[in-house]
């Protein structure tokens, strides 16, 4: 199996990965803090959300930028 192309830059890494961290944060004090199926729905989106970020930071790759047709120009010059 061939490892997907690098299309989001090392900045933009590093910012996913605190978003990450800022959802588990903000997933843990819904859950802590309100109770009823609202709190939930929004806990589960909160995991969901931050379980992509979590991969396409760890593995540099985004499908939706591929899909678009997006690449940042900072690595436009690299080869895959």
């Amino acid at each position: 199996m061939r490892r997907p192309v690098l299309n989001i830059t090392p900045p933009e890494r590093v910012g996913r990965v605190v978003v990450v961290l800022a959802a588990i944060l903000a997933g843990a004090l819904l859950l802590t803090s309100t109770s009823g199926l609202l709190a939930i729905a929004l806990d589960i989106l909160l995991a969901m959300a931050g379980a992509d970020l979590a991969v396409t930071g760890a593995l540099g790759h985004c499908p939706l930028y591929r899909s678009l047709g997006y690449t940042p120009a900072s690595l436009e010059h690299r080869t895959p």
